[in-house]
């Protein structure tokens, strides 16, 4: 018997219960407290598996090898020329190794350059940005470099506009007036279905708004279309040049913003403004309930106020988070801006104050407040679900429902704060506060996929588009 790690028989042969192999026990032992497994197998091995062998003791006999001095001489070569081949290599080994060694060190060093100029520029941007002057436009000149960064307020006759729209629209909702006779009835919408579609040119669809019965879509191609719902054709093409983000229509003007960071006013289809403030996208607009200022949202972490009467920035504010999405209060008084972060910032129009924050979970897609004045709905990346938050409340109680929509990449409320609508890639669907019950319905669902969507006149229909340049049209069928 020969021991299955020397090759040589065994003084104290044991056996593997497991395998049935012979070794030293002196040698298995040291073998299975370095490596804890059998020789040759992947096999645990414990001393416990191991059997000891009964044999008779013999004098173990010379190797023949080293009976005669010619044969000790070719075995003293043999171990000489292994030692020089062992050296040799060992030499190639550390001249490789100092190789390695030396292009690690020259990638250290270039990083810690690098890091360091990054190091400094950073240092330097910061302490530019604590010296930037910001200052209401309206209200003198700026301080030079010594003043701190703040939000900026709205000019004295832009406070008197928002305060009087404020008190008009608080006093109309406090009269609880009913919803116009013309407005569409639940059983209506729930007859909602597809009545017709139209390829656009816009071939990346990324945006929509509706303003009686034309819409305007913009997308990524740098174009926006402007559909007529009740001729379900694209009547006109704009070349905007710049990929388009999102789209507000109010009166005659169509406001687009850009992945460039710019905000584009266009009067009667002719550019009429253009506003180059933000250093990144642009990823939301909306107009005030009075239809003067707008407000425009970007990745560069702020927000922006204009005049749409004197075609001028007034105001600019700034958070910590990248903003994605943004809507003003029906009263106006309030602008509610989604962020990156998973959060919603409610800031005071007139001087950008943060009033309340709430926490959404996920990056905000999507924001919209209902015409009842403290509710809104939000909807994030990669959620299945819109929330219902309630500004009378804080922290978690301020969820006041979770409706399970599926994906959800827009979001509209009807002008009577009873329908609210939703589009994503599973379909829309129409979600119905029954404010007698006090409970929500969902009169419809469809599988028409889509990237945004707005009611039309009287909650009549619903037009939506998708990423592919499909406007659709969903009403009760003649």
């Amino acid at each position: 018997m020969l021991c299955a790690l020397s090759g040589e028989v065994p003084e104290e042969p044991v056996v593997s219960r497991k395998t049935g192999t012979v070794f030293e026990k002196r040698l298995i032992l040291k073998y299975i407290q370095e490596n804890g497994k059998e020789p040759g197998t992947e096999e645990e091995l414990d001393p416990e598996d191991l059997l000891d062998v009964k044999t008779s003791r013999v004098v173990r006999p010379r190797p023949p090898n080293f009976t005669s001095l010619p044969s000790l001489l070719k075995a003293f070569q043999d171990e000489w020329d292994a030692l020089v081949l062992e050296a040799y290599n060992t030499r190639e080994q550390l001249s490789r190794t100092r190789e390695e060694l030396a292009t690690a060190l020259y990638q250290h060093d270039a990083a810690v350059r690098v890091i360091a100029r990054l190091t400094k520029e950073r240092d330097e941007a910061r302490d530019a940005l604590s010296k930037i002057t910001v200052a209401p436009s309206a209200g003198g000149a700026s301080n030079g470099d010594a003043m701190a960064v703040d939000n900026e307020g709205l000019p004295e006759g832009l406070v008197e506009h928002v305060n009087e729209v404020q008190q008009q629209l608080t006093q109309r909702r406090r009269e609880k007036r009913p919803a116009p006779e013309n407005w569409a009835t639940p059983d209506e919408v729930s007859a909602f279905q597809q009545t017709g579609h139209t390829d656009l040119s816009v071939s990346q669809a990324s945006c929509l708004d509706v303003e009686s019965e034309y819409a305007v879509i913009g997308g990524l191609d740098g174009k926006a279309d402007i559909y007529s719902i009740q001729g379900n054709t694209a009547e006109r093409s704009l070349d905007i040049g710049e990929p388009v983000t999102c789209t507000v229509w109010t009166g005659s003007k169509v406001i687009l913003g850009t992945s460039k960071g710019s905000v584009k006013v266009l009067d009667s289809g002719s550019e009429v403004a253009s506003f180059h403030v933000h250093a990144g996208a642009v990823t939301g607009l909306t107009v005030h309930p009075g239809g003067r200022i707008l407000a425009s949202v970007g990745v560069d972490k702020s927000f922006v106020f204009y005049d749409l009467e004197t075609l001028q920035q007034v105001s600019r504010g700034y958070t910590d988070a990248a903003l994605t999405s943004c809507a003003f209060h029906p009263d106006g008084h309030f602008l509610a801006a989604g962020t990156q972060a998973g959060d919603i910032n409610v800031f005071q129009t007139k001087d950008g104050v943060k009033v309340v924050n709430f926490h959404l979970g996920a990056p905000v897609q999507a924001l919209v407040f209902s015409e009842n004045g403290y509710w809104f709905a939000a909807t994030g990346k990669g959620q299945q679900t819109v929330t219902i938050f309630d500004l009378r409340k804080e922290g978690d109680a301020a969820k006041a429902k979770e409706l399970q929509t599926g994906d959800a990449q827009s979001l509209a409320w009807d002008r009577t704060g009873q329908y609210l609508a939703t589009v994503g890639s599973t379909g829309v669907t129409v979600q119905m506060y029954l404010k007698k019950a006090k409970a929500w319905s969902e009169p419809l669902r469809t599988s028409v996929p889509g990237t945004a969507i707005r009611w039309g006149t009287d909650a009549k229909s619903l037009v939506t588009v998708n990423k592919e340049g499909v406007v659709s049209v969903l009403k009760e069928s003649a």
